[in-house]
């Protein structure tokens, strides 16, 4: 994905220090089946597959879930 190809780092593992490769395109706000919100690039950000998952769980419970 070009996204990923332009942001190549996790920017949660940045910020802590470290560099991991971006795998995961996030939504900083999410979405919730809103398509404008889905489709804006401002409110995307790369991320591991590990910061994604952490990010996941503690804002819905983990992957949709409450």
């Amino acid at each position: 994905m070009e996204y990923l190809e332009n942001n190549p780092v996790c920017v949660m593992c940045l910020a802590a220090g470290t560099v991991e490769a971006a795998t995961v395109v996030d939504h900083i706000i999410p979405h919730k089946g809103d398509d404008k919100l889905f489709w804006r690039r401002s409110n995307w950000q790369p991320l591991c597959a590990s910061c994604h998952g952490e990010k996941t769980v503690k804002e819905d419970g983990g992957f949709g879930r409450q």
